[in-house]
């Protein structure tokens, strides 16, 4: 790949600060984009406003420029193409490839998560229901460049799944898609705990006539409890005091091996050595890594 044509995103979701797990996604995407000359952009996934934390936005955004991060061009919000994700819902609604779905909570429990079809032929109304899209009974595969071959039965392992919520919320799958296409992702580069949700994004890319960008899925940092970090486990935040050890730190959960010579580099000077010697082949082929396993 040239170094014109890369283009990757960092897109947290502004329910609360950027923890050490987070660092570590933003570091590995911001890497293998400016180690080939690439663009990174920046992209706020804020779907859920009952969800955001008041003034998390332009806490995410300080402690990135704190640790040394710049993006390229202005961030985009999701919150801000409500009106191209209703547009392609509704095209697959009207097409017969999405259909409502009235089911509660609870008639779906006994299911484990993979949706049975309850709804698929009922022909409910798009108001007060949940929108899911209609999968075929096929595999989807792809080369993970990290983690390898992976495999997923979308009728048998998933099932139809939900591109609007009954709340009228857009789901991850259908704003991810849309987003990483309309601003020409090549290479997406995140947490292992969204590998299994590739080859839906596989699927609807494909049926909206998308490229499909590369994925490389680092491990998940972890609790002592193997839970991911995040506010909901009190992961500490980001400090600016913090920044260049806690660089260092992600560096070598990466698999990179930065040298005792940074130890009082600032951020940028760690972000140019990781430039300039980032090496993907050496991030461990693990979905986790428990943080108290890390130096």
């Amino acid at each position: 790949m040239t170094a014109s044509s890369y283009i990757g995103r960092f897109a947290p979701t502004p329910s609360g600060h950027l923890h050490f797990g987070s660092l570590v996604a933003a570091l590995a995407s911001y890497l293998d984009a400016r180690a080939v000359g690439g663009r990174w952009l920046m992209r706020m996934e804020d779907l859920d406003p009952p969800r955001e934390e008041p003034g998390a936005q332009s806490a995410i955004l300080k402690a990135l420029e704190s640790y040394g991060f710049e993006w390229d061009g202005e961030m985009v919000r999701q919150s801000d193409r409500h009106d191209a994700y209703a547009d392609v819902l509704n095209r697959l609604f009207n097409h017969g490839l999405a259909y409502a779905c009235t089911c509660s909570r609870k008639q779906l429990a006994p299911y484990h998560g993979i949706y049975p079809g309850l709804c698929r032929n009922a022909g409910h109304g798009a108001e007060d229901a949940a929108i899911r899209l209609r999968v075929p009974e096929l595999e989807y595969h792809f080369i993970d460049r990290v983690q390898g071959e992976f495999r997923q039965h979308l009728g048998r392992d998933v099932g139809d799944f939900v591109i609007r919520r009954r709340d009228g919320l857009y789901a991850y799958q259908l704003a991810v898609v849309l987003d990483d296409a309309w601003q020409g992702i090549t290479d997406i580069v995140r947490g292992a705990d969204l590998l299994d949700s590739t080859p839906r994004q596989l699927y609807l890319q494909e049926l909206l006539g998308f490229a499909q960008p590369r994925y490389l899925h680092i491990p998940l940092i972890t609790q002592p409890d193997g839970h991911k970090l995040g506010k909901s486990y009190r992961s500490p935040p980001l400090t600016e005091d913090q920044a260049t050890p806690l660089l260092l730190r992600a560096l070598r959960a990466l698999g990179q091996n930065p040298g005792t010579e940074l130890a009082y580099a600032t951020p940028r000077e760690v972000l140019n050595w990781g430039i300039a010697h980032w090496d993907a082949l050496q991030i461990p082929r693990t979905l986790t890594l428990p943080e108290a396993q890390l130096q």
